[in-house]
């Protein structure tokens, strides 16, 4: 049955099981710590298989963040991510350039630098002042690690962090919602998004769900710090193999 499942994705067996569980392990971190989907998956995907990064983490990372809007909607302050917003765009072009021009050592050794910048995000929350240019800066960053390697939420986290944890999670929701979109429009007119991709992330899907539910069932019982630890030195080792 599984053969069958996979006989249109060209992917060997052990590869979409690889895939599968560093997906449902993302997922698992992302609904019990907050963030992990890409951050775990994009390293790890990259050595399994490279041609997975990064539409099949910005496919998830949309459907992730619709589901938190869903609850969070009213907290959202658009005004907040406009120049954010506007600061992809550019952020996209030099992503799609890098993905179309630079070799692939290059490319992990952005995607290594982008995971090591999530977990510094995470562990040093350094407080900037949010305006204009930095919103604007935070964008474009965005824009790039978001278009290379599906890394869109650090650069805001970093410059967000301070706001109420409601209101943030509604206004990255609607930031990632809409930024996943643009990274596909970004991607889809350079051939880099393809049936294939959609194929197969359907099958990952019930792994992802089951991820995010077993997180839902035992997440509380876990502590938290240390789980988020352990995740953290997961995603710093796998970058670290892609600098080696």
């Amino acid at each position: 049955m599984a053969e069958a499942l996979l006989a249109g994705v060209d992917m060997s067996l052990g590869t979409w099981l690889g895939c599968a569980l560093v997906l449902a392990l993302g997922a698992f971190v992302q609904r019990a710590t907050g963030f992990g989907l890409a951050v775990v998956g994009a390293p790890l995907l990259l050595m399994l298989e490279p041609r997975l990064v990064p539409v099949i983490l910005v496919l998830f990372g949309f459907t992730v963040a619709l589901t938190t809007l869903r609850h969070y909607w009213r907290e959202v302050r658009l005004a907040e991510i406009g120049t954010a917003l506007v600061g992809r765009i550019p952020g996209n072009a030099l992503g799609l350039w890098l993905l179309l021009a630079a070799p692939m050592a290059v490319l992990e050794k952005l995607i290594a630098g982008s995971v090591l910048f999530a977990v510094a995000v995470t562990l040093f929350r350094f407080r900037l002042p949010v305006n204009r240019a930095t919103l604007f800066g935070a964008g474009v960053l965005s824009g790039v690690f978001g278009t290379v390697a599906a890394l869109s939420g650090p650069p805001m986290v970093l410059l967000l962090h301070g706001f109420p944890p409601d209101r943030l999670r509604g206004t990255l929701s609607a930031f990632f919602v809409v930024t996943a979109l643009m990274t596909l429009l970004t991607l889809a007119p350079a051939g880099l998004v393809s049936a294939w991709h959609f194929g197969l992330a359907l099958t990952f899907a019930p792994g992802v769900l089951a991820g995010s539910w077993l997180a839902g069932r035992v997440a509380h019982r876990l502590d938290r710090r240390l789980l988020q630890g352990a995740s953290l030195a997961l995603c710093t080792l796998a970058a670290l193999g892609l600098l080696l």
